[in-house]
């Protein structure tokens, strides 16, 4: 709970209880929807509303201290910030996982082909997970 306080104020956040467990659900599940992250937060907090989630949680991508993944089909879900990398999500289970890779070569030549100064990159591939494929 302490690093969640120090890494709130570190991001120029507000430390509130909710924020807290919002960075600590995230640490734990790594990657969650809005649904997932209000259901875990009403155990914690009975009169908490969904506007206060999303509140929180547009204030913190907006900080840059968690990031949206857009997935294809899929409710966006959340993940705390962490080293540049993609993500693989099994179309059958939904599982999510991490995979970094070196994106420089397409960013490269992305930024060749169209002139265009390239901030970031939300890379997402589906496929089915070694579980699912047996």
């Amino acid at each position: 709970m302490e690093n969640s306080s120090r890494l709130l104020k570190e991001f120029n956040l507000k430390v509130t209880p909710q924020r807290i467990a919002i960075v600590e659900e995230l640490y734990h599940k790594g990657h969650i929807n809005i649904d997932e992250l209000y259901a875990s937060m009403l155990s914690k907090f009975p009169s908490i509303s969904l506007a206060t989630i999303y509140k929180n949680v547009n204030s913190m991508v907006e900080k840059f201290f968690i990031s949206e993944v857009k997935i294809p089909n899929e409710k966006s879900v959340y993940e705390l910030i962490k080293e540049d990398h993609s993500h693989l999500v099994c179309e059958k289970c939904k599982k999510i996982e991490d995979i970094i890779i070196d994106t420089s070569s397409v960013l490269k030549e992305l930024e060749s082909q169209s002139k265009f100064n390239v901030k970031h990159a939300n890379v997402v591939f589906t496929g089915v997970c070694s579980q699912c494929a047996k």
